[in-house]
């Protein structure tokens, strides 16, 4: 399956993506500029902020509280904020587009 990530540069890295594996682990693999995963995917340091648009955001769980709790102090936050490392990719969301946030915490 494939993920496009847009950068903070806004360059498209389209990528593919195993199921099963998180977008923030998608990406660091394939190094797309603007996702750290500085704590490897343990809701400690929100490295990988991103945005999910409408209608891909409703294909994913809500955050959990801890997820709300770390996007609060991110940079540019907005309502389809999320951070990667949540996102588990499936074959319902195959085409996926993610924008990088352009400044993280």
């Amino acid at each position: 399956m494939q993920i496009k990530f847009i950068d903070p540069d806004g360059v498209e890295h389209l990528v593919d993506c195993e199921p099963g594996e998180s977008a923030m682990r998608c990406a660091t693999r394939h190094l797309v500029p603007g996702i750290v995963g500085e704590c490897g995917g343990s809701l400690a340091c929100a490295t990988c902020h991103c945005y999910i648009a409408e209608p891909w955001l409703a294909k994913f769980p809500p955050p959990s509280a801890l997820e709300e709790e770390m996007i609060e102090g991110c940079i540019d936050v907005q309502p389809n904020s999320r951070l990667t490392c949540q996102l588990i990719l499936g074959p319902e969301v195959d085409g996926l587009t993610i924008r990088v946030a352009s400044a993280q915490t």
